[in-house]
């Protein structure tokens, strides 16, 4: 019986569906005509001819074809005629849709729009169609009234919704054209969490990827109306209040978090916002002591009251806390501790909630290690998100370049990579032998590390990024040591910390978890920086050219009013000198706390100047040699700062503490060949700044040893320090493999 249906002459419609089925379209052209011929009523017959004109490449056919077969009905007809129509492009969109054929889908879609232009369900898979193949532009959903749609439609498909939104705001998350969309997504969704959600994850990368903190606000404000009292809401509200320069009400939001934590780790982190906050705004001195010694407490008592492991989410979320420790006070013993203890416990609680990844590892190095396996090369990790235009890419780009290849292999691991306009970040993926392009996703950036079989690991980020502290926790490496970005993190899972004999004195390993690894002169050093056309003139500031210009270059959270009453008493001290003030300037209350300070030292607003900050790197060393002299911040010293200043050859002064932060810019000076201007008392930080003002002499000097120190000092002999880098890793290998 099927044999013999199977031999049955083919009806002339099924013949015509069959070529178009198989392709022949123009044959299915004719075979359609024919059938309109015959049965003129049959509106499928005419749907179907458009549909193989359309696929022949004639739109404009295909769209007479439907017309014609409107044009003879009254106006119940046409209406039950057009909803037959876009049912049939509809059924065809969605058919090239499972085939994943979206050219089609997306053409049948924009016919389907011009039949039923009302239809939402249609807009957004044309939307999602646009994008697939990079034809969407932001002002098709006004063009298509689709928040209109989305605000009247009745009925909605809820994860088609989720699903367009999704894909708009990763196509461009920085359009704020796109923020009614994503408004009338959050208003019209049955359940608003995943929509949050959503537009959550958006902020972040519009705040640090696009570094567009005031779009990213007006994101996490649609969410606060639905989550007005969710604390990560509000942790990203007020972080990026903060970094879009609204100080005030980066304060007040980071305070609602603090009286609504109820937990200790919320309390601990509660603290560390608002500590941002205050900061970052300036003049909030006496409440910034109290809130670290508060600090201080609720972080010893997490420590020791803390007995099961804490969530991913609230782990990371305190790893950051302890930053501002070394900004607030110069306490070796105390800041070491408090850090040491909070990633004891963040350490065991990455592992817990990453159990199978660590155990894996821990079993795979250890087998390794038993083996004796070792490379041709030693095999080198560097993992940070700052080897592009920033502090850490600037330094540790010599390393890079000077490194002896045939020694060692080099893995460069670029977590939340962006491809963006960075010359520096291209050149550090073209320097090194595998660049990893990775994003923020912890336990997956651990991953790479261990499969590619790393010997040594070198962190450059510490407590900066959460994710950094995450991967280090898991040990996928079975050497790891912590490298220029900061201080050392107190992670047991990290073997040593890079410092050199005077950056950390012999007393200061009784206090650090990692072993202190000291290089034999500097930790640091660079064969020098480039430099562009100044842009900073002394008539342009209104300051006589028979002045004397004191420069502090800082952020304001380096501004301890210990640092700036000194600086203030200098100037006083000083006949006709100005101080120009660079770093987070723009802020009214960072002027206003240097006016305040400078009028009970004496000293009239007319003297200071508040710097803008300019477009380039090398814009920003050329206007450096508008000083005379360069007034460094204690209890958090200057890094690259002080390295540009010193080449420049501007005379500096810095006050050496017994904390990391608090001894940068001694062990840089020391490694220039330079003695003048290193102060160990506040009384002999002031006394340097008014001899370095007033005896020109001196200045000429220093700034003759400096030019000097080009040809001769560690800190400008960046080869020299990578064969001591070299011989470091060695000898940490050589521990490991003999242990």
């Amino acid at each position: 019986m099927m044999i013999e249906n199977a031999l049955e002459p083919r009806s002339d419609e099924q013949q015509a569906a069959l070529c178009l089925a198989s392709g022949k379209y123009g044959q299915a052209v004719e075979q359609y005509q024919q059938l309109i011929d015959m049965e003129p009523h049959v509106k499928a017959h005419y749907w179907h001819l458009g549909l193989a004109s359309l696929l022949l490449g004639d739109e404009a056919e295909a769209q007479t074809t439907w017309m014609l077969a409107m044009m003879d009905g009254d106006a119940e007809q046409i209406e039950q005629w057009t909803d037959e129509l876009a049912q049939f492009l509809r059924s065809q969109a969605e058919q090239q849709e499972a085939s994943a054929n979206h050219p089609l889908a997306w053409l049948l879609r924009q016919h389907l729009r011009e039949v039923a232009p009302h239809d939402l369900q249609n807009l957004l898979h044309l939307v999602q169609r646009a994008i697939e193949l990079d034809r969407f532009a932001e002002e098709d959903l006004a063009a298509w009234d689709t928040i209109e749609l989305l605000r009247s439609t009745a009925a909605i498909d809820q994860a088609l919704l989720l699903q367009t939104l999704q894909a708009v705001l990763q196509h461009t998350p920085g359009d704020p054209a796109l923020l009614a969309f994503a408004e009338a997504a959050l208003d019209r969704a049955s359940d608003p969490l995943p929509v949050v959600h959503t537009l959550m994850l958006t902020s972040v990368v519009i705040a640090y990827e696009l570094h567009c903190p005031s779009l990213a606000i007006r994101y996490v404000q649609l969410c606060r109306k639905v989550c007005p009292q969710d604390l990560e809401v509000l942790s990203h509200l007020s972080t990026f209040y903060q970094n879009a320069g609204q100080h005030e009400q980066g304060i007040e939001t980071a305070r609602e978090w603090c009286l609504l934590a109820r937990s200790l780790p919320d309390q601990v982190f509660g603290a560390f916002l608002l500590l941002r906050a205050l900061t970052r705004a300036g003049g909030y001195w006496k409440e910034i002591f109290e809130l670290v010694s508060l600090q201080e407490s609720l972080l010893l008592s997490l420590a020791a009251s803390q007995t099961e492991p804490l969530n991913q989410n609230t782990t990371l979320r305190l790893v950051t806390t302890t930053f501002f420790l070394p900004y607030v006070r110069d306490n070796l013993e105390h800041n070491r501790l408090a850090q040491n203890h909070l990633f004891q416990l963040c350490q065991s609680s990455v592992r817990a909630y990453a159990a199978e990844a660590a155990e894996r590892y821990q079993e795979g190095l250890a087998l390794r290690r038993d083996r004796q396996e070792s490379h041709e090369r030693l095999r080198i990790g560097y993992f940070s998100h700052c080897l592009r235009r920033h502090s850490v890419g600037w330094l540790s780009r010599w390393l890079i370049q000077h490194h002896d290849r045939k020694q060692f292999e080099l893995y460069g691991y670029f977590w939340n990579y962006n491809d963006g306009n960075d010359s520096l970040q291209d050149w550090f993926v073209e320097q090194v032998d595998h660049a990893r392009k990775l994003g923020r996703d912890g336990l997956a950036i651990a991953e790479q590390i261990y499969q590619d079989d790393i010997d040594i690991l070198i962190d450059l980020d510490s407590i900066t990024a959460d994710v950094c502290s995450e991967v280090m926790a898991l040990k996928p490496a079975p050497v790891q040591a912590t490298w220029l970005g900061w201080d050392a993190s107190g992670m047991p899972a990290i073997d040593y910390f890079i410092a050199d004999p005077y950056v950390l004195s012999d007393a200061a390993d009784a206090h650090y978890a990692e072993k202190i690894w000291r290089l034999p002169q500097t930790y640091i050093a660079v064969d020098g920086f480039e430099v562009g056309i100044p842009t900073l003139r002394r008539d342009d500031l209104g300051i006589p050219d028979d002045a004397i210009i004191y420069l502090s270059g800082q952020s304001a959270s380096k501004r301890h009013p210990e640092t700036v009453r000194s600086q203030l008493r200098i100037i006083a001290a000083v006949p006709n000198s100005y101080l120009l003030v660079k770093g987070i300037t723009d802020d009214r209350a960072i002027q206003t706390y240097f006016a305040q300070v400078a009028a009970a030292e004496g000293v009239t607003s007319d003297r200071l100047r508040f710097l803008p900050e300019v477009s380039t790197e090398a814009v920003h060393r050329a206007n450096l040699s508008i000083a005379d002299v360069v007034l460094d911040t204690y209890p958090y010293n200057g890094a690259t700062t002080t390295m540009e200043t010193l080449w420049m050859g501007i005379p500096l002064v810095t006050r050496v503490g017994e904390q990391f932060a608090s001894r940068n810019s001694y062990t840089m000076m020391v490694n220039a060949g330079i003695k003048e201007g290193i102060a160990w008392t506040n009384e002999e930080y002031v006394e340097w700044g008014i001899r370095l003002g007033k005896e020109v002499e001196l200045r000429q000097h220093v700034a003759w040893k400096l030019q000097r120190s080009r040809q001769t000092a560690p800190l400008w002999n960046a080869k020299q320090f990578t064969r001591e880098m070299e011989r470091a890793y060695k000898q940490m290998w050589q521990a490991y493999i003999t242990q």
